[in-house]
């Protein structure tokens, strides 16, 4: 019978996609480490489809990883930033990347990521506006893309030109309120097979659409500024969720009434089938006083034809405007199945009083609604 030595070196013998799957499980210090074993061992980590990184002198040797398809960069420095190695740019078989902090990408020149579907930039930063184009450009099969941006203000002009592009997520922090007009910056989108945006932020930003976005089916807008360039609410023809988030911030400090936002979206969201209206809870009254809700006379085609949902939180009974949109909703939305609003500090004689009232508003449609009336 043949002995098996104590020291026997068995794992080497496991067949190459085994091993290479137990490097996967491993954090990319230790893989990196297994290429002193042996001299089979030296290029094994190379093929592992997925690295993290987290500090910055473990990117040594990533220059020569083959078959990397999915990579993560999380940079967390008290020296500065850590510039994103050139010569990934030309990676054929990067799938996803992730990309956070203190990273910085300067891009002198298009780059190579042919087969690139996924892209994180996650409070990262950019040498100038060029880089973030030339970084894009090259990029011609990437389909969901996520920017957020902090306090940066590296790039004036942020240009998304992705034609593949089918998921859209942008988040910028920034207070641009009290910049010098010609210091303003803002984004320009082309991304004509886009299906899903999400946007948040944009505190005095431009923002806008080139290419209408005809395949746009899903939109969230958080806590966007109302001054926001209608462009971008032109842009959503096609829409057929729509859901708006409206913050203190904006409705405390703006001259432009809120709902009048609310009636160009209308407007630009013809086949719109889901409303939802978020309030947060502040004081607006004072705020309030003097605006005034005009009836229009024309009434979007969305409620004629196709909104079927409309959800209001955070709904306030004391300001009249707010009654006044809400019956606007319920009185002209024809096909209109399902409306809920929440309302705060509200009493059951208020809520049988209020209930009353927008159910004999709802009943003049010619919508078959239910009206659900949910106190906060």
């Amino acid at each position: 019978m043949k002995r098996c030595l104590r020291n026997e070196d068995r794992i080497s013998h496991l067949p190459e996609a085994l091993l290479v799957h137990i490097l996967s499980m491993l954090s990319t210090k230790d893989v990196v480490a297994t290429s002193a074993l042996s001299k089979q061992w030296k290029s094994l980590w190379k093929i592992v489809p997925k690295i993290k990184l987290e500090l910055i002198g473990m990117s040594i040797g990533i220059a020569y990883a083959r078959h990397l398809r999915e990579l993560v960069l999380d940079v967390r420095s008290e020296i500065g930033n850590f510039t994103f190695p050139s010569s990934l740019y030309n990676c054929k078989t990067l799938e996803t990347l992730i990309l956070r902090n203190w990273v910085l990408l300067d891009v002198p020149s298009p780059v190579c990521l042919k087969s690139l579907r996924t892209l994180h930039l996650d409070d990262v930063n950019y040498k100038d506006d060029a880089s973030v184009v030339n970084l894009l450009s090259g990029c011609p099969n990437l389909e969901n893309l996520v920017v957020y941006r902090g306090d940066q203000q590296d790039v004036k002009l942020f240009i998304i030109a992705v034609p593949s592009l089918q998921r859209l997520t942008i988040y910028d922090g920034y207070n641009w309120y009290g910049v010098p007009d010609e210091d303003i910056g803002g984004y320009v989108i082309n991304a004509p097979c886009l299906k899903y945006l999400k946007i948040q932020g944009f505190l005095g930003l431009q923002f806008r659409l080139i290419e209408n976005a005809l395949e746009l089916v899903d939109a969230d807008i958080i806590n966007v500024s109302i001054t926001i360039d209608q462009k971008l609410l032109e842009s959503l023809t096609s829409v057929k969720r729509l859901s708006l988030t409206s913050s203190p911030l904006e409705l405390s400090t703006h001259k432009v009434e809120w709902w009048n936002l609310l009636l160009v979206m209308l407007d630009s969201s013809p086949k719109l089938q889901v409303l939802k209206l978020i309030s947060e809870k502040y004081c607006v009254e004072k705020h309030m006083a003097c605006e005034k809700w005009n009836q229009r006379k024309n009434v979007s085609e969305c409620l004629i034809r196709h909104l079927e949902t409309f959800v209001w939180n955070g709904y306030t009974k004391q300001l009249e405007k707010e009654k006044e949109v809400a019956k606007y909703i319920l009185r002209n939305a024809n096909h209109l199945k399902r409306a809920t609003i929440s309302v705060r500090d509200l009493n059951s004689d208020e809520r049988l009083e209020m209930l009353e009232e927008l159910e004999s508003v709802a009943r003049a449609s010619k919508s078959s609604c239910k009206l659900l009336l949910l106190s906060e």
